[in-house]
């Protein structure tokens, strides 16, 4: 009889063993079975797959950015030479510009008449080319700036390029020199921005090393010296009311009487300024992550900076050399782009640049058709628009900063 106990407590017991471990092994978590190097694998490739998302989305809103930004450029070049005082339909616009673009015979251009021929070559378009330059290199040039100063409110006139380029181009209109010959202008605005560029870039630097704070100082110091010269000139002509009616003119901005030796004169300073901001793109991102890390990454910066600021001289010449001094435009739309497609400067720099030429074709219809048939100097159009943009970013920089 006791040998019959035992042996059921035996049974028992094993019996509860069992039902202990299955209840155990039930218990047990699932992810358990994966080991620490399964587990690792599954996370990374959790993180790989949101960066690809990322990056699907980011590259998908770049592609819409640029087809958004270069169907307005087109939309607003054909609107820019369409409507003026004498309307042209659109598609007479596009079948002459395609008539004189493409090789002769694709494009048959016959039944439009000489006059409206002439007007949509000879006048309208190279007025809406030059705008579209103009804008171009501003925003180009600003684009640099904000990167270089790594400052969201630097512009090209930050370091007196605009300044400059217009002091030398006001003198070669108290002179008469700009009478004589359509390139004095531009020679002497050339002149005036590099001079300008090369004296705050002396004053700022020293043992090699170029501080982004005393650029900028060096800069409103000369702004402010300049804009002192300038109203000195045109003081001096005031006896001459023609001349100095012409020199404020000029200061105002403007693109009445634009040709296309005009537009010869700028292509090649925009085009070569654009490749090498695009060169320097990938430098310039390194550059925000601080001047010490890009050395460390092997980035030259005072090379660096030697370079884009010769560069914004030669886009900002160039631009005030064929349409004078227009503000807001360096500052507002890199700001546009920036938010819109990221801080990136491969893309940053390109779209601006097709940003800004749009911009400016459209700032200028409106100069010429909202006060018909007075035009609007086109500096006046773009401080409008800019002056707001610019008191809400230094706003808000100044919330950033805590100071309000």
């Amino acid at each position: 009889m006791s040998t019959n106990k035992t042996g059921l407590t035996e049974l028992a017991a094993s019996r509860s063993g069992v039902k202990d471990r299955c209840g155990s092994d039930a218990a047990r978590p699932q992810s358990s079975s994966l080991s620490p190097d399964r587990r690792a694998r599954s996370i990374a490739g959790l993180f790989n797959a949101a960066a690809d998302l990322s990056r699907f989305v980011s590259h998908h809103r770049i592609a819409i950015y640029y087809a958004v930004v270069i169907a307005l450029l087109a939309t607003s070049v054909v609107a820019g030479i369409a409507i003026g005082s004498a309307q042209i339909a659109p598609g007479v616009v596009v079948r002459v510009l395609a008539s004189q673009a493409l090789p002769q015979g694709w494009v048959d251009a016959t039944g439009i008449g000489e006059s409206e021929q002439i007007v949509i070559w000879l006048i309208r378009a190279p007025r809406v080319l030059v705008a579209s330059l103009v804008g171009a290199a501003l925003a180009i040039a600003g684009a640099q700036m904000q990167g270089l100063f790594q400052n969201p409110l630097a512009s090209p006139d930050i370091v007196g390029t605009s300044s400059g380029g217009a002091l030398g181009a006001v003198l070669a209109l108290a002179t008469g020199l700009a009478t004589r010959s359509l390139f004095y202008i531009p020679i002497f605005s050339f002149a005036g921005a590099l001079a300008a560029l090369f004296i705050v870039y002396a004053l700022s630097t020293r043992r090699g090393r170029t501080p982004i704070a005393t650029l900028l100082l060096a800069g409103i110091v000369l702004n402010a010296l300049i804009g002192a010269a300038t109203s000195f000139l045109i003081t001096v002509t005031w006896v001459r009311f023609e001349v100095a009616q012409e020199i404020i003119f000029w200061l105002l901005g403007g693109l009445d009487s634009r040709t296309w030796a005009h537009v010869w004169l700028a292509a090649p300073c925009v085009v070569i300024g654009l490749i090498v901001a695009v060169i320097y793109a990938r430098d310039l991102d390194v550059l925000l992550t601080g001047e010490e890390t890009a050395r460390s990454l092997g980035v030259e910066v005072e090379g660096l900076k030697r370079v884009l600021l010769i560069n914004t001289a030669l886009l900002t010449g160039a631009a005030v050399a064929v349409s004078g001094v227009i503000g807001f435009v360096g500052l507002v739309v890199p700001h546009i782009a920036r938010l819109l497609i990221g801080p990136s400067h491969r893309q940053l720099v390109p779209a601006s640049g097709l940003t800004g030429a749009a911009f400016l074709i459209i700032a200028d219809l409106l100069a010429r058709t909202l006060h018909r048939p007075e035009e609007i100097r086109l500096g006046i159009i773009t401080a409008v628009f800019g002056a707001p943009f610019f008191l809400f970013l230094l706003m808000r920089h100044r919330r950033e900063a805590g100071y309000l």
